[in-house]
């Protein structure tokens, strides 16, 4: 089996890469169309975890003057607690090159695996988004620092 290969998406990837969100987040799945449109804004980068020519996860960000904003991160059900996250997140770090000061994301007030990752990341929770989701469910507003996630960037990272 191949070692797992961080890389940016390129066009032919939106079709796995919208299958893997839905097997993420399924109660709210980006589509094809949703996740092209973002793309194509300008400052935003997806990265992807790749074993085998299969998506393991991803990591969508925007950069905007001195600030970022996670999009979105997910890592397949069958592929999570193998550092897939930290290692997107590290990629999304070098790709900001030291030129942002700060992160942001929302991320599911109920989502106590993703709390406790972005949490030993450095990220502290700085407002809340009340009934933010389809499910009536809130978001925490989380903010980081861009000081370093603890490890280089990736040296497959294509």
């Amino acid at each position: 089996m191949a070692e797992t290969a961080l890389r940016a998406l390129r066009p032919e990837d939106l079709d796995a890469l919208a299958a893997l969100h839905a097997r993420c987040f399924p109660e709210a799945p980006w589509t094809r169309g949703a996740l092209a449109l973002l793309l194509a804004q300008p400052g935003t980068v997806a990265f992807l975890a790749e074993r085998d020519r299969r998506l393991q996860g991803f990591l969508l960000l925007r950069r905007a003057a001195d600030e970022a904003e996670i999009l979105s991160l997910g890592v397949d059900p069958a592929d999570r607690r193998q550092g897939l996250a930290r290692r997107l997140l590290a990629a999304g770090e070098a790709w900001l090159g030291g030129r942002m000061a700060q992160v942001f994301l929302e991320v599911a007030a109920g989502n106590a695996p993703a709390l406790a990752l972005y949490r030993r990341l450095g990220f502290r929770a700085v407002g809340r988004r009340e009934k933010y989701y389809a499910d009536g469910g809130d978001a925490l507003v989380l903010r980081r620092e861009v000081a370093g996630l603890g490890e280089a960037a990736p040296d497959n990272l294509q």
